[in-house]
């Protein structure tokens, strides 16, 4: 009995292949890192006067002052994390209810364009949110304003208002207070977590629908099979086996709230002082370096933009790296 034929060695044109395409993928990604190490270099080098200036008293200190040279980024570190976070608490909800609709109660003839139409949400520019928001929800803002100051209708509020008026010039503050509008035009911090939650609302929305579908249906029929209801399936079994991939999606509508520029530049009043109102003008990280970046020609107020900037960029860093160990503690061994 002959023996089977044995395979034929590879040939050296493919094992050389092999190598020039393992060299190749190699150098390809390394541009990653060369990419990542080069913005940490700059960015570092190009802060450091204000580092050296002011020490770890740039992230705690409130005033930002480029006539006097005085620079601290407090506020705009808690403008950032008020907007971001106040955005991903309104809008998870509201992109977990729209990604359950779409797929599991939704017939297949509404589900494609309901899908289609939050997913365009993203497409949006950023400009037009803020011109939208501008002359469409800053009126309607300034209007109610306007009515909860009513001296007529509402003499305890304005009452209030007064009270937390002297409070505001002195620099001072409570919790009753920080709800109380400003006497403003509609712009405002409230303007910049509204308009936040729609333009970050998709990209949670989107992964959790695709999440969602990818639940295997052995998960489903086994609920149905020990009697569950519609909610019980979904509370039980698909909602805990997609919760990694829903977490992904909100740390990366989480990114796209901190990193968001020129339409919270547009909506937020650009100011630098101290947070009084929910209602106030305030300022964010991006939006100060787009606002201030142009016109800054001192080294010391350009250092200090440059600073906002590797703040930002080590922000992120940070929320993707303990964002990266939750969904690994979250997802299920089994499709690890």
């Amino acid at each position: 009995m002959s023996e089977p034929a044995r395979p034929a060695p590879p040939a050296r044109l493919s094992s050389a292949s092999d190598r020039v395409f393992e060299v190749l993928i190699l150098l390809l990604a390394s541009v990653i890192l060369l990419v990542f190490l080069t913005s940490i270099y700059q960015l570092t080098r190009d802060s450091w006067p204000a580092l050296q200036r002011f020490g770890l008293e740039f992230f705690t200190q409130r005033t930002w002052n480029p006539v006097t040279g005085v620079f601290g980024a407090s506020s705009m570190i808690l403008g950032t994390l008020i907007t971001s976070l106040a955005a991903l608490v309104i809008s998870v909800p509201l992109a977990v209810a729209s990604a359950l609709f779409v797929a599991e109660y939704a017939p297949k003839w509404l589900a494609n364009p309901v899908g289609y139409l939050i997913e365009l949400l993203a497409a949006v520019p950023s400009v037009v949110y803020g011109l939208w928001a501008l002359f469409v929800i800053a009126p309607v803002l300034a209007r109610w304003q306007i009515t909860f100051f009513n001296q007529e209708l509402y003499p305890e509020r304005l009452a209030l208002y007064t009270k937390c008026a002297g409070l505001w010039a002195e620099n001072q503050t409570t919790l009753q207070c920080f709800f109380v509008p400003s006497s403003g035009a509609g712009r405002g911090l409230a303007l910049a977590i509204i308009i936040l939650t729609v333009m970050i609302l998709p990209y949670t929305a989107s992964v959790a629908r695709d999440v969602i579908r990818l639940v295997p249906a052995d998960q489903r029929e086994a609920m149905y099979a020990l009697g569950a209801t519609k909610w019980e399936v979904i509370s039980r079994a698909i909602l805990p086996y997609a919760r990694a991939g829903i977490l992904g999606g909100v740390i990366l509508a989480l990114g796209r709230a901190l990193g968001e520029t020129l339409a919270v530049a547009m909506v937020i009043g650009d100011s630098q002082d101290v947070i009084r109102s929910i209602w106030g003008n305030a300022s964010t990280m991006a939006s100060v370096i787009a606002n201030q970046f142009g016109d800054a020609r001192e080294t010391l107020h350009r250092s200090s933009v440059v600073t906002l900037g590797l703040s930002l960029f080590l922000l992120s860093v940070l929320v993707n790296y303990v964002a990266r160990l939750i969904i690994a503690r979250l997802t299920p061994r089994g499709i690890q």
